[in-house]
């Protein structure tokens, strides 16, 4: 089954890479015009949509806000946007296309029906219907599926220094939401020393959440026994909370998990945790043992929860 996904995941990479080179989306600028892709797609909604704010854009293209704001200055530095107070809301700014934005815009939308017809001009009448038919597939079921890059945030596997970030934000954030003392950062310490030295890569995995250049959640995977992976350290930081990046964590320690052979996952949590509790339960996790315990300075009720795989 793992050479089977192996096999797939080069063929969409495969796929990815002929399309974004056909249709010119590694040039510097894109359909010859000054403009990257990200700015050409901004300016293209702009275009397209009602009255829209920087945040309605942020959430239809799946852009950091921090990331959009800059490219929004970029591109009224150049007289392509404006910024209008609303007047619904003083707090939004509506943005418009300027008279040289529509302008870009025009011309931009010319070269792209261009780029299009000569790409189908080159195809016969029953390539173009096979063509087609073909996209119609690849939306219908990639459709809402929330791909990692329609999220403001991005995962990876860890680098050097991500093992030192987790351990001083879990002290940080634990000691100011729940006041715990250094206890429970010297566990974090202990739990991620022995993550490194006696890392499975093919049994274990950490995941770093990034965006606008900053670390803002961790979760790891490790083996328990042959059979039972253990989820530890889940973790979102409070500027990244609210967008489903706890869950999303979550999802992707169950897929490992589940890649890996293992037919359980578990997990240790304490019952004031409630946002994470909330997010086990959704994500299919049992709650199966309860323990009262002393801690980090605290009378707590420790969880044992898991989930089958």
């Amino acid at each position: 089954m793992a050479d089977i996904l192996e096999e797939r995941i080069n063929t969409v990479r495969k796929f990815n890479r002929l399309i974004t080179r056909r249709i010119g989306a590694l040039r510097e600028g894109l359909l010859h015009s000054p403009y990257s892709l990200t700015e050409s797609r901004i300016i293209f909604d702009i275009a397209h949509r009602d009255h829209p704010t920087a945040s309605d854009l942020a959430k239809e293209l799946g852009l950091d806000a921090g990331y959009l704001s800059r490219i929004l200055a970029r591109l009224e530095e150049q007289g392509i946007i404006e910024k209008v107070r609303s007047e619904q809301d003083s707090r939004q700014r509506i943005l418009y296309l300027t008279a040289e934005g529509r302008k870009a815009f025009e011309l931009l939308n010319k070269r792209s029906h261009d780029e299009v017809a000569e790409l189908l001009n080159e195809l016969s009448e029953k390539d173009q219907q096979r063509l087609i038919a073909a996209m119609h597939t690849i939306e219908e079921i990639l459709e809402g599926k929330g791909f990692k890059y329609s999220e403001p945030y991005f995962l990876r596997q860890h680098e050097p220094g991500d093992m030192g970030w987790i351990v001083h934000k879990h002290g940080v954030l634990y000691a100011e939401e729940y006041g715990w003392d250094e206890r429970f950062e010297a566990l974090v310490s202990q739990i991620v020393a022995d993550f490194i030295n006696n890392y499975k890569p093919h049994k274990e995995r950490c995941w770093i959440a990034e965006m606008d250049g900053e670390n803002v959640g961790s979760v790891l995977v490790v083996q328990e026994s042959e059979t039972v992976a253990k989820l530890r350290l889940l973790l979102v930081d409070p500027k990244a909370r609210g967008m489903g990046l706890g869950t999303r964590l979550v999802e992707e320690c169950i897929r490992f998990a589940r890649r890996a052979g293992y037919k359980k996952l578990v997990l240790w949590t304490n019952s004031v945790l409630k946002e994470a509790r909330h997010i086990y339960k959704k994500t299919g996790f049992e709650l199966v043992a309860e323990e009262k315990h002393h801690s980090f300075g605290h009378d707590l009720i420790g969880e044992t929860w898991e989930r089958k795989l």
